[in-house]
């Protein structure tokens, strides 16, 4: 399990800081014994395992031993498992170096090689359930959660989220990739700049965290990330106390992506589990990349990497989208 280091006065995070990215990652190997930790923890292991055992159900229950050993087979030679592990790694490797974008860098990929829009979205989603789930954990366990904040953000988020699986899952693809390409250009430019600015606290805290979280639980389930940029970035930058607002934001994405991943597989039904395996065991491997990034370049030069990476795949997936 692993924590963002919030610690602010080291001077790799203080570069963060500036940025307005959130702290690096290190490993946590002990449990907490307060009784919300413990609460949020035994939460998220039965979700995880249900999940699983779900999962599992689904492939023998199904089909015999020969048929699902079969579906095993063609998922582990089959193109779109593949590129989704490729996928997995390289936004992991990115979120693991920056602390964001993950949604983004796997949304953007993931329609390079042709998937749509709904199973895009649907499959970055499902395979954030695990990580958003040990992430929120940590928060928790380290005091990073703002009970109040957390609160305001939580149903506002899911009913925004919520609202954008039901856009992206009723309207057809074709249609809709475009704007969702835009959107992701759009996301690489903000990158981009945060290379080239500080960020800048106001004097006071915003007024409408609620409206925050519907747009932002918005956007992340339509364009398939989003929810941190959005609303991490416009919280720490009008006031409030980045350790906190990390924190609850980290938390409350668990909740957000679990809600969106159970309306995902609902509307949009199994075709994205090969995609979603794919998703999870590439980014089990790409935890090393992401210390070497992190420890051999700055946060300045990874953000400038990132931003023009999405930005240019957003131009070519958008051009091939108009062009179709």
């Amino acid at each position: 399990m692993k924590i963002r280091n919030l610690d602010l006065d080291v001077s790799e995070n203080d570069r963060h800081r500036q940025l307005g990215l959130p702290p690096l990652e290190q490993a946590v190997t002990h449990p907490g014994t307060h009784p919300v930790l413990r609460l949020a923890v035994g939460f998220v292991m039965v979700t995880l395992l249900a999940i699983s055992l779900y999962l599992v159900s689904r492939l023998f229950l199904q089909n015999d031993l020969a048929g699902a050993l079969q579906a095993i087979l063609e998922t582990l030679t089959g193109y779109s498992f593949w590129a989704a592990v490729l996928v997995g790694f390289a936004a992991q490797a990115v979120d693991g170096a920056l602390g964001m974008a993950y949604g983004i860098t796997a949304t953007t990929f993931l329609l390079g090689t042709g998937v749509t829009p709904a199973i895009a979205t649907a499959s970055v989603h499902m395979a954030e359930v695990f990580t958003t789930g040990f992430s929120g954990v940590s928060h928790v366990r380290y005091g990073n959660v703002n009970k109040s904040l957390f609160l305001k953000l939580l149903v506002p988020g899911i009913i925004g989220a919520l609202l954008g699986v039901v856009l992206v899952t009723q309207i057809d693809g074709a249609i809709l990739k475009p704007y969702i390409s835009a959107y992701l250009l759009l996301m690489g430019l903000f990158i981009l700049s945060k290379a080239f600015r500080r960020l800048r606290r106001a004097a006071h805290e915003p007024r409408h965290v609620a409206k925050l979280a519907v747009c932002g639980g918005f956007v992340d389930t339509v364009g398939g990330g989003g929810w941190g940029p959005v609303v991490t970035t416009t919280l720490i930058g009008s006031g409030h106390d980045p350790r906190t607002t990390i924190g609850s934001v980290n938390f409350a994405e668990f909740f957000l992506s679990l809600s969106s991943a159970a309306a995902f597989a609902v509307l949009v039904g199994p075709d994205t589990w090969p995609t979603i395996a794919g998703l999870v065991l590439g980014g089990v491997f790409a935890a090393p990349l992401a210390a070497v990034l992190t420890r051999k370049l700055s946060p300045r030069t990874l953000l400038v990497l990132v931003g023009t990476l999405i930005s240019t795949l957003s131009v070519y997936n958008l051009t091939r989208a108009l062009l179709a």
